[in-house]
């Protein structure tokens, strides 16, 4: 052969011909591919590049249909999936390796949006302000009030023309106005902050790889072509394809209605619907479609938007707000009546002293510019009567309370646990990473019946070494990382697995990259809360030997053990007196605070274990009976700094504090007594530190008797603690109840208030809580307790606050129209009062901080009376002062006074409102005399007081047409104060008064 002159030797002939051969097998397979493809409206967004370090084209004017693909994954089309080549043609075509991820620089996220979309859907728009408005105008007493103040504008303008004639249903009309717009722009702020809120507890963290790194993200920075990494608890955030991973099982009963788990593998479903949840097993998959291409974004746009859920606490408020109200149309309907009466029997008259009525000489314009009078007095009256203000204080205390929860690391997802948790009278909770920080680091480590110091592991057998590095780097879930070989070393994974690896690593020189190329996993048995270990079958290449490997609770692993490692790489049989010593070095571990942790092994041989990587074959065999125990490790997971006064807190506030854990007795016992659930001096009476096994096998009789005994569950499932909850609930118990995994999800359900965790938490366990707890904390429990009682506290307030003027102005109104037949208020001035104490008496009251005294007092229950003994006796004691005081004026303040009868009016007017203005500082505490403690920390509770007053000065001083007022002097005005400021001295005696609280 020769090629311009050059000729060549027969090998060398051979190797061009063969790399010919190569290279055109490959152009002819391409074309081929390429072919297929389009012909089934796939193409491949760019060609392949095998180093993933380099940036990935994906080529916008390619004539590809990535709609093909989506539909192939969400119908869960196996054959036409096969006939493209699988999920390594798919990630193919979507530019990313299967290993290391996409390239993931800003640009390349930036196109693949571009290309393909981004993972979020279209919601519906928010409410605008004029929804709101428009709202609140169609409420009845509105509209009535509309029509009035219509007719009294035209017949004033017919009867003084339109320069005069304007006041008064002008008046209303502004008055209503103000009503009306205040009370839409408080609705509309607060539906932004639940908004705004609802976003927030939407946001989920997943864990993707690109550029060979592991990191978290948003849901909603997922890009088609990503690997996500997907374990027990997740949330399934796109469309995908499975790629590789163990025991995979997935609930999608949020897309089919199907409550069945489905299994998830490589060769018969492969297929990875968003809004699905992993129950079972771990995976990594490759993101095929985001958004609205997906099942479940097509879905969730459709939906519309849901209105604002109400609380328990809203519902009983409507039902009083109803009853208030009828009382209210009550006295206002014998109002009208008695002053149609006394106009018809010519029993009223006009400012001149004039009879209104007498038949004679009114004409049909008087009479009905009197009729109009009357009845917008009277639905007045209605207005003033109705407590509006009651269901905007509980949306603005809850509004408030949520925005400040979670500044203090507590989110909400639901409305109804800022209020139940107030009455909460039993926390259960768990101990790793809500009492305990959740750092773990290996401190001891026993082989045999020996402990081995961390400069004596040089002198541990090779062989065993090398067992355990197996036991450790195949049997996890976590990962190993180190970018380049001079940054430090990156553990990812729960706090367990980060532990063990970093001791593998740092302490045993474990290579885990190298263990995992030596060795093919043939099946794993992933670890949850019940089995409390997981397995991982194994086959060693270089031999074909085949070896299971347990990690789990040290007590649990030592029952299946029948021989034990010595250092020396000797192998010993478990005499009972051997089991005997490692039981109690295990117990003696575990009562220092030490987490036990077991590795053991069994050699299989190869003829038992006829199977392959991939599943197919002979099922594995998974022994749990006749292990060799490798050793043992004491991890040691300090308490939070602040645990102990968070749970003294809880106590003091009368709420029993139950700690569930899956770690044994002398673990929970020495945590229990350090964090202040046992007492220190570690006595324990007998039923306080128990079993789940010995609860679990109780009658019900006596789980009945015992519940309230118990505080310490040790060596507990799930189903231990959905059973403790549901016998405290049984008891009458309020429960709240914290929890982070998969298998919690019914006992945070099945409680009254159900307490996640945001760190560890599962994205199962939060979807079936109340609130998040964000930073892990049990001190954040604490918080979200004080929070509870907070919201309970303000809403007694401003119904405190309202009925006292409910109460005042259906009586002055009542008993003035019955006996003088005109009432002391006007409309415009009724519904300036309306003003105050429904929406910035709201804002003022609702808006208070939480106290300690909230925390010494004890719960409120269940079924406790929203209106307490004690409110009674503050509101009647004010409301009565408030009556004869008015009443006084309005029968004797001309001649007391010396004054006209506008004077004598402006004066009851200003007197009223004063008085509700001070009074709202009495209100500020229902029980404590001290009213003005922690007042300057209120900014909001000044700021209200001080709008109000120079609003009132403004009604009285300047818009006198407007309010129907005339000015006040100096003395009058310090007359006004006087009175209304008494309610301060008498607020203070009224509460010397002792009482029954309910």
């Amino acid at each position: 052969m020769q090629v311009n002159g050059i000729s060549f030797t027969k090998p060398q002939k051979r190797w061009r011909i063969a790399v010919f051969t190569i290279h055109a097998a490959l152009f002819i397979k391409k074309q081929r591919l390429l072919k297929a493809l389009k012909s089934n409206s796939i193409v491949a967004a760019s060609p392949v590049v095998s180093n993933p370090h380099i940036l990935l084209d994906i080529d916008p004017t390619h004539d590809v249909n990535h709609g093909r693909l989506i539909e192939i994954v969400k119908n869960k089309n196996l054959s036409e999936l096969q006939r493209y080549g699988g999920v390594p043609v798919v990630a193919e075509l979507l530019c990313t390796n299967l290993e290391n991820g996409v390239y993931g620089d800003e640009e390349d996220l930036h196109r693949r949006k571009a290309k393909f979309g981004s993972n979020t859907y279209p919601k519906p728009k928010p409410k605008g302000i004029i929804h709101f408005v428009l709202e609140a105008f169609w409420d009845t007493t509105i509209l009535i009030l509309l029509v009035c103040a219509t007719l009294s504008l035209a017949l004033g303008i017919a009867e003084h023309g339109a320069r005069e004639g304007w006041y008064e249903g002008g008046s209303i009309f502004l008055a209503v106005f103000l009503v009306v717009v205040v009370s839409a722009a408080s609705n509309f702020r607060q539906d932004r902050q639940f908004d705004k809120l609802s976003k927030i507890s939407n946001e989920i963290r997943i864990e993707v790889i690109r550029n060979n790194v592991r990191k978290k993200i948003s849901i909603y920075d997922v890009v088609v072509g990503d690997i996500v990494v997907l374990k027990i608890g997740d949330q399934v955030p796109t469309d995908g394809l499975f790629i590789d991973g163990h025991s995979l099982q997935v609930d999608e009963s949020s897309m089919t209605g199907e409550s069945d788990h489905m299994e998830v593998n490589s060769t018969l479903n492969p297929f990875l619907l968003s809004g699905s949840k992993i129950v079972d097993g771990y995976a990594r998959m490759v993101v095929v479609s985001v958004g609205v291409d997906t099942a479940w974004g097509q879905m969730m746009s459709s939906i519309s938007r849901k209105s604002v859920e109400q609380t328990p606490l809203q519902e009983r408020l409507t039902k009083l707000t109803s009853f208030i109200g009828k009382v209210g149309l009550t006295v206002a309907s014998a109002v009208l009546i008695v002053m149609m009466i006394r106009y018809f029997t010519r029993n009223t008259r006009d400012r001149n002293g004039n009879r209104e009525f007498n038949g004679v000489d009114r004409g049909f314009r008087d009479v009905s510019s009197s009729m109009v009078r009357i009845i917008s007095t009277a639905v007045t009256i209605v207005v003033v009567a109705i407590p509006e203000g009651l269901p905007l204080a509980v949306t603005l205390t809850l509004a408030y309370s949520m925005k400040r929860m979670m500044a203090d690391q507590a989110m909400v997802r639901k409305l109804s646990a800022c209020e139940t948790m107030g009455s909460a009278t039993v926390i259960c909770t768990d101990k790793t990473g809500t009492l305990t920080l959740n750092e773990m680091k290996v401190t001891k480590f026993f082989t045999g019946l020996e402990e081995i110091l961390q400069s004596s592991y040089k002198t541990i057998s090779q062989d065993l070494v090398e067992l355990i590095h197996k036991g450790i780097a195949l049997n996890t879930t976590g990962t190993v990382h180190k970018l380049k070989p001079e940054s430090p070393v990156e553990y990812f994974g729960s706090p367990t697995e980060k532990a063990v690896l970093s001791w593998g690593v740092e302490n045993l020189d474990m290579d885990m990259d190298e263990v995992k190329q030596q060795h093919t996993i043939l099946q794993v048995e992933t670890f949850n809360s019940e089995k409390k270990q997981s397995g991982v079958l194994i086959r060693k290449n270089a031999d074909n030997s085949v070896h299971v490997h347990w990690k789990g609770a040290a007590e649990m692993i030592l029952s299946s053990c029948s021989c034990f490692y010595e250092p020396t790489g000797e192998i010993k049989i478990m005499t009972d007196e051997k089991r005997s010593q490692l039981e109690n070095i295990i117990q003696g571990m575990a009562a220092t605070s030490l987490r036990c942790i077991a590795f053991a092994y069994k050699k299989i041989k190869y003829e038992e274990c006829n199977t392959s990587a991939n599943g197919e074959g002979k099922a594995p065999s998974m022994s749990h009976e006749d292990l060799t125990l490798l050793g043992i490790v004491g991890m040691k997971d300090p308490c939070r700094p602040n645990a102990r006064k968070a749970i003294k807190d809880c106590k003091d506030a009368g709420v029993a504090i139950k700690m569930v854990t899956g770690d044994n007795v002398f673990t929970a016992k020495a945590i229990a007594i350090e964090c202040g659930i046992l007492e220190n001096d570690g006595q324990v009476t007998p039923g306080e530190v128990i079993e789940g096994i010995e609860f679990r096998n109780y009658t019900d009789e006596e789980r009945m008797l015992k519940i309230n005994v118990i505080r310490v569950l040790a060596r507990s499932s799930p189903l231990d603690k959905l059973l403790m909850v549901q016998c405290l609930k049984k008891a009458g118990q309020v429960v709240a109840v914290t929890g982070d995994g998969t298998n919690d999800a019914p006992a945070l359900k099945e409680a009254d208030i159900g307490l996640s965790m945001g760190i560890q938490g599962t994205e199962v366990a939060k979807e079936s809580s109340d609130v998040v707890i964000l930073d892990d904390d049990f001190s954040t429990v604490a918080t979200v307790l004080r929070w509870g009682r907070c919201v309970y506290n303000n809403i007694q307030k401003f119904i405190q606050f309202q009925l006292t003027v409910n109460i005042a102005a259906l009586v002055i109104n009542f008993i003035a129209a019955v006996s003088s037949g005109e009432v002391p208020l006007t409309a415009v001035q009724l519904l300036w009062v309306n003003l105050i104490m429904d929406t910035l008496g709201a804002l003022a009251l609702a808006t208070e901080r939480p106290t300690n005294e909230l925390m010494h007092n004890p719960p409120v229950g269940r079924t406790a009376p929203l209106i307490t003994n004690i409110m009674w006796r503050n509101i009647l004691a004010q409301a009565f002062y408030q009556i004869a005081i008015l009443l006084i004026l309005h029968f004797s303040g001309r001649s007391i006074f010396e004054v006209n009868q506008q004077v004598n009016n402006t004066l009851i007017f200003n007197t009223f409102v004063l008085c509700q203005i001070f009074n709202e500082f009495n209100s500020r505490s229902i029980e404590k005399h001290n009213v003005f403690k922690g007042i300057h920390k209120n900014k909001l509770f000044l700021s209200i007081i001080v709008v109000t007053v120079i609003l009132q000065i403004m009604m009285v001083e300047f818009l006198r047409n407007f309010a129907n007022t005339v000015r006040l002097n100096i003395v009058e005005w310090c007359i006004c104060v006087a009175i209304a400021a008494f309610t301060w001295p008498l607020g203070w005696g009224v509460k010397c008064i002792p009482v029954r609280n309910t």
